[in-house]
């Protein structure tokens, strides 16, 4: 039995959700309930934890008032909600390129240290690629706003390609080419590698 994208054995769609909060707004709880972890974490990985916690609020505060909008053919609202949480976090673009590029500047810590993990350190994480994480904040500060949104939706929320068209609302095409420029533009400074091609491989297939 195939589960939807946003729904667990059990569960109604998040688009069923949706649909009962225009006359129930309290159901649109369990919406916060099954995705705010995910968005916060999505947000705390581009500006930290403090600002995570706004951006994440402002998240739902801002679906609930855009529910009637929201396009219930599309049962899982993840793309939904992180195309706001992108818009919102470019509100921070300054304050999340200094963070990067603060990243970047940073030595790495001696093995079993207590440093705080960085925004590159969980990317490098996910791929065993630790001694990249300078290297890898510096490519992501440099690389335009539209081509870093579209690289950390798909290395960070786990979007797919079309996902990631629904939630900045551009062509499947003008994802697939910010990505690979993005992608690119990382390999070259880390010499080849690329930590962030997470799911490249499984979407070409």
């Amino acid at each position: 039995m195939t589960v939807e994208p946003g729904v667990r054995m059990g569960q109604d769609r998040d688009a069923s959700v949706i649909e009962r909060s225009w006359d129930e707004p309290e159901a649109f709880a369990v919406l916060f309930d099954r995705h705010a972890d995910s968005v916060h974490r999505y947000a705390a990985r581009r500006l930290g934890a403090e600002a995570a916690e706004d951006v994440m609020a402002e998240t739902f505060t801002t679906a609930f008032q855009q529910r009637f909008r929201y396009n219930t053919d599309s049962a899982d609202a993840r793309p939904w909600l992180f195309g706001i949480a992108t818009n919102l976090i470019g509100r921070h673009r300054r304050a999340e390129a200094r963070r990067l590029r603060a990243f970047g500047r940073l030595s790495a810590p001696a093995p079993g240290g207590q440093a705080e993990e960085t925004v590159a350190d969980r990317v490098a994480a996910r791929v065993s690629a630790q001694a990249v994480r300078s290297e890898l904040a510096r490519a992501l500060a440099r690389l335009p706003a539209r081509h870093r949104d579209v690289l950390l939706l798909v290395a960070w929320a786990d979007l797919g390609y079309e996902e990631v068209a629904r939630a900045l609302g551009v062509p499947v095409g003008t994802v697939r080419s910010r990505l690979h420029r993005a992608r690119r533009k990382v390999r070259e400074a880390l010499g080849g590698s690329d930590p962030t091609a997470l799911r490249e491989e499984s979407e070409d297939e």
